[in-house]
């Protein structure tokens, strides 16, 4: 089972039930005992164990028999009733209880612990954790900070929404956690990445595509392994595109600029700039190789990829500049004020829907919600559905940035991009994320590929700076250029 599909509850629920003559229980436990005995502390001190009212509890059961008979010392607190418990998990209670072991219903006080396992709810929840579970999970969220022990969750961390990443009240904040049969988007979306930790994929011997459904995907290299190749030595500027940007009113020329060095450093052959203040530079001390214009003279015939909104600001002829890119027939980037302008003028929504070329749409979580006429809250509440929504209401490629960027597709297809880090939340990375997709659209890219290829290296080109010891505090956006460069260079040579 590829690590990269992501499926939701509903398509799990469906493949257990259709696996369950599979003992699939009992081999979570397994599973989860290998992550186990691998990861707690090297000293002698016991496991914690906490045991839920469903079936993750039963896996959390398996587990604590399995550690046992590998002669770790456990003690299971079991919050549930056990005349309520699902079959499954009632037998595996009953092998828990047959193997010796046994449970109470509170945490040992002034014990020390090499391991705590998080088993209380899995996937599917859909409330506020409240009561028992919730003090038990705010207590085991303080004694692994203390003792310094792994904090394992099973198949998701209890309190996260495995569907959407957001938290449904006190919330497991693991360090591990092994996920069943297949990987959930929760796990890499929203608040998913700050409490899951560490994520190992347990299969259980099952093949989920097998069971049909459509699930969604991580984005990794293999979505555009095909368009990474060096180039030819018989090429010409004119080979890799002509990009244009339009952008940069009074006080945010710095937008348009950073955006136009993204879309040359990134490959482009020609990039236009048209720039809006009419105070603006006649050229850039830092990049002279950029064309820069006034916007009405921007070449929009030899275009091959356009991007509007980085700067545009509120001014006045926005709408009528927006206006008239809609009409044309080249793929189309809008981001930042021209999402706004989109999102707050009827007639200018319907032009984006009946366009030709093809539409990209980078907005962030609040630009998402003027665009689907919600709150900025509804949108991290289910980050899947508000980029999905775009999607079709715009026939557009959509990239919803934040933690766990979502990618959705016109035809339904969703993927969630895994790189990058917190160095990214400054501002001007959003418009070297433009100018890159921009880049890649002017060297022929298809929309389907360009857009989470350049999601993929904007985080990339993070992750590389950090690794050097520059960020995540303090990066700036401009740093992100040419360590996307990089990157981009060293995967062409690669494949």
């Amino acid at each position: 089972m590829s690590f990269t599909a992501l499926y939701r509850s509903s398509d799990l629920r469906r493949i257990e039930a259709a696996a369950a003559d599979q003992k699939l229980m009992q081999r979570a436990g397994r599973a989860a005992a290998d992550v186990a005995a691998r990861i707690r502390a090297d000293r002698d001190a016991p496991a914690l164990i906490l045991a839920g009212p469903g079936n993750n509890g039963g896996d959390a059961f398996e587990l604590a028999r399995l550690l046992r008979e590998r002669f770790l010392t456990v003690h299971v607190v079991f919050a549930g009733d056990v005349g309520r418990l699902p079959t499954d998990a009632g037998e595996a209670y009953r092998r828990f209880l047959e193997a010796g072991g046994a449970s109470c219903p509170t945490i040992p006080a002034d014990a020390r612990w090499s391991l705590i396992v998080d088993g209380l709810f899995g996937i599917g929840l859909s409330r506020g954790i409240t009561g028992t579970c919730a003090a038990l999970i705010d207590e085991a969220n303080v004694l692994a900070a203390r003792d310094r022990c792994p904090l394992l969750a099973l198949d998701c961390p209890s309190g996260l929404d495995a569907d959407t990443g957001a938290l449904r009240g006190n919330t497991i904040r693991a360090s591990h956690t092994v996920t069943f049969i297949a990987a959930k988007p929760g796990l890499f979306t929203a608040d998913g990445p700050d409490h899951c930790g560490e994520i190992t994929v347990a299969a259980l011997g099952l093949d989920a595509r097998t069971f049909g459904g459509s699930p969604g995907s991580i984005v990794t290299r293999d979505r555009f392994a095909d368009r990474l190749r060096p180039r030819l030595r018989n090429t010409h500027k004119g080979s890799f595109g002509n990009a244009g940007i339009l952008g940069g009113a009074a006080g945010m020329v710095g937008a348009a600029l950073l955006c136009a060095r993204a879309t040359l450093r990134l490959g482009s052959g020609r990039v236009h700039v048209g720039l809006i203040d009419e105070d603006a530079p006649a050229f850039d001390l830092q990049q002279p190789e950029l064309m820069i214009r006034r916007p009405d003279r921007l070449p929009i015939a030899e275009l091959n990829a356009l991007a509007c909104g980085p700067g545009m600001g509120d001014e006045l002829g926005a709408l009528a500049r927006i206006r008239h890119v809609c009409d044309l027939d080249v793929p189309l980037v809008l981001d930042a004020d021209a999402l706004n302008r989109v999102a707050e003028n009827p007639g200018l929504r319907q032009r984006l829907k009946t366009r030709r070329a093809p539409t990209l749409l980078t907005p962030h979580p609040a630009e998402a919600g003027r665009l689907l006429g919600v709150s900025t809250r509804e949108v991290q509440d289910d980050r899947i559905a508000a980029a999905c929504g775009l999607a079709g209401e715009f026939g557009a490629h959509v990239a919803l940035k934040g933690c766990g960027t979502v990618i959705a597709e016109p035809d339904g297809a969703w993927s969630i991009n895994t790189t990058g880090n917190p160095g990214l939340a400054t501002a001007g990375s959003g418009d070297v994320l433009t100018g890159i997709v921009t880049a890649l659209l002017a060297q022929g890219w298809p929309p389907a590929q360009a857009l989470p290829a350049a999601v993929h290296l904007h985080g990339s080109a993070a992750d590389r700076l950090a690794a050097r010891g520059i960020g995540p505090i303090g990066l700036a956006a401009g740093e992100l250029i040419d360590s996307a460069r990089e990157c981009l260079n060293e995967w062409s040579r690669a494949e």
